[in-house]
């Protein structure tokens, strides 16, 4: 039910899911919503069921108090069915606070792990780049930044198979001396731990591909997010209007058809699927909110991955391998 294009999208892309894949899915949310929507389906696959969740939590609303009031609610019934291990993995385009709040809340948190983070994996010109946190964690302590790298390096080698993945801290220059008091910590956390740390790395880095994992709070991440998503919005509709400007640019761009098609698929977030909450105890996936079907599709196919690689067992490895006091 989550979702600017909700619960249509939701519905096709788990109905497409459940098609090309060998697992069950079960559809959180009103029944007679549910019904309705897969009856536009010529056939609906015997792996999805309908589990009935009467209550919706809305965009907008406060996450911490939507969970408390709408227990009833897809994302809290979603939470429920994997804390009493009815399902291994939960997907959600819905209220990110409110899956956030109800995932750390019911599903509890690793061993060792003090707060959760979003990883968004974006493209950059030398592969796939995990960036952490985007939003789950607005104000956090040195610790959970060096955890969010610990975590991003297990995902990247865990679910993309990069061998030894690099980390690097996003910061407003590359030497050790720049930043905060606060990200001067973190360097050094990061520096004395067994994790491949690069050093510092800048906002244009992460599209160069200069570490595999960038680690940085959820306000700055969050931010960064937003701005990468607003250029590259920006950037195609630019160069839409100059490829109509003339009738020799539309010849031009007839050419380039294929070129530009090609490039829209490296840049389409909806090829990584949705963004894994890293921290908890179970495999829990926060789509965005303007997920199409394909992008639900490849949600679901990266929460597969996710508990069939047992990432959450490597995290805790990693962790444990730490120096005591270490950090944590």
């Amino acid at each position: 039910m989550g979702g600017d294009r909700a619960p249509g999208v939701v519905v096709d892309g788990a109905v497409e899911a459940a098609r090309s894949l060998k697992v069950e899915i079960v559809l959180i949310g009103p029944k007679d919503v549910m019904d309705r929507e897969l009856k536009r389906h010529s056939s609906v696959p015997s792996n999805l069921r309908v589990h009935h969740a009467p209550e919706v939590i809305g965009m907008a609303e406060s996450p911490a108090a939507s969970v408390r009031k709408k227990p009833n609610s897809s994302i809290c019934q979603m939470v429920e069915l994997a804390k009493n291990g009815e399902v291994d993995a939960i997907v959600s385009a819905g209220n990110t606070g409110a899956v956030v709040c109800a995932a750390t809340m019911g599903l509890g948190l690793l061993e060792g792990i003090e707060r959760p983070g979003i990883a968004v994996v974006i493209p950059s010109v030398k592969g796939p780049v995990a960036v952490l946190d985007v939003g789950a964690n607005i104000d956090p302590k040195p610790a959970h930044l060096f955890q969010y790298g610990l975590m991003g390096s297990v995902y990247m080698q865990h679910v993309l198979n990069v061998d030894n993945p690099s980390v690097g801290l996003l910061n407003v220059g590359e030497e050790e001396s720049k930043g905060t008091d606060f990200m001067k910590q973190v360097f050094k956390l990061l520096g004395d731990s067994d994790l491949n740390f690069i050093g510092n790395v800048e906002g244009r880095d992460i599209y160069r591909g200069k570490s595999h994992v960038v680690v940085t709070d959820g306000f700055v991440g969050n931010v960064t997010l937003k701005v990468s998503e607003g250029i590259v919005f920006a950037l195609t509709e630019l160069l839409k209007r100059e490829l109509k400007r003339t009738w020799l640019n539309k010849m031009g761009a007839l050419l380039l058809l294929p070129a530009f098609k090609r490039l829209k698929k490296q840049l389409d977030y909806a090829q990584y699927g949705g963004a894994p909450l890293l921290g908890v105890k179970g495999a829990c996936f926060i789509g965005h909110g303007s997920s199409s079907a394909h992008a639900i599709h490849n949600a679901i196919i990266a929460a597969v991955t996710f508990v069939s690689h047992d990432v959450n067992r490597a995290i805790i490895e990693k962790v444990q391998q730490q120096p005591k006091g270490a950090a944590v």
